[in-house]
């Protein structure tokens, strides 16, 4: 059982005739009596009586017309449907992102994308670098946004914002009293470090080159538990500039710049090439750049 038979039902129904149902359907009119009698045969009853030289409707054929009528109907509104949702997104998309990105990039993204698609959900999944690619190539999420590079073939990237790491100290800290910091100046003091990812592996690469030794006070896998260590003295650290900007606005820590080294972070919205992203993930990506682009496009280059 198909439409195209469900329509050519109610057709001779309507007519009272298969040879001008025939005609209304551009088909011949052994065309049209197959088509009945497939039906018949599949539900079990005759549904039309051709008998007496007129076509009528039987009782059975009563019943399935309203269920033919009903199941059109409801093609309609799927179609409808589908077509309403690919002009106005819907549905739900889910991204995976860090702590400091979802606290403080991906906010004014969220807030704008909610203004303009409220009938969408969006959901976040936090967590570190690897996993959030991980869970880009199973599928569990959109995508993902993190820190540049990604080597993976099997992504695309989308950059969407670019910073710069500064070292932040307390206040009342001798480091807070400078302009600018060399490498050199910072590793005297004990550090607060993120446990792992691309920021530990330049900042490792930082101290290999210039030969420096730094003492690690603590390891940290939360760049907001990093930031409230320093604000306590433990010791000084290094986070992206836009992670601390509310900080510095309240004076809790002060963020300064290096003089003799530039670590740029790039982050970019990541998805699987092979992936059919729905119209609200593809609105969330043109919001997302159209916002944090100028960051990409106006950041230290």
């Amino acid at each position: 059982m198909d439409f195209d038979q469900l329509e050519t039902f109610l057709e001779v129904a309507r007519l009272s005739s298969f040879s001008r149902a025939a005609e209304k359907r551009f088909r011949t009119q052994p065309a049209i009596s197959s088509q009945i009698r497939s039906l018949e045969e599949e539900v079990g009853a005759k549904l039309l009586d051709r008998s007496g030289g007129k076509v009528s409707i039987t009782s059975a054929g009563k019943l399935f017309q309203r269920y033919a009528e009903e199941t059109l109907e409801a093609r309609k509104a799927v179609i409808l449907s589908i077509s309403e949702s690919e002009r106005v997104p819907r549905g739900e998309i889910i991204v995976g992102a860090n702590e400091g990105t979802c606290l403080h990039i991906l906010p004014e993204v969220f807030a704008e994308f909610k203004k303009q698609y409220p009938q969408v959900a969006v959901n976040i999944s936090r967590s570190d670098y690897s996993r959030i690619l991980e869970s880009v190539i199973d599928n569990s999420v959109d995508f993902g946004v993190v820190s540049l590079p990604v080597n993976d073939p099997r992504l695309k990237i989308v950059p969407i914002h670019r910073d710069e790491l500064v070292v932040i100290a307390p206040p009342h800290h001798p480091l807070a009293r400078l302009e600018s910091a060399t490498a050199a100046e910072v590793a005297k003091f004990p550090l607060v470090l993120p446990k792992s990812g691309h920021t530990r592996d330049a900042l490792e690469n930082l101290f290999h080159e210039r030969r420096l030794k730094p003492r690690y006070a603590m390891e940290l896998d939360s760049s907001e538990l990093l930031k409230r260590f320093v604000a306590v003295d433990v010791g000084v650290g290094f986070i992206s500039s836009s992670n601390v900007v509310e900080d510095v606005r309240a004076k809790v820590l002060v963020a300064v710049p290096m003089s003799d080294a530039k670590i740029r972070r790039d982050l970019a919205l990541v998805f699987r090439k092979d992936k059919a992203l729905s119209r609200a993930a593809l609105a969330f990506i043109e919001i997302a750049v159209k916002i944090k682009g100028a960051d990409a496009v106006s950041g230290n280059r």
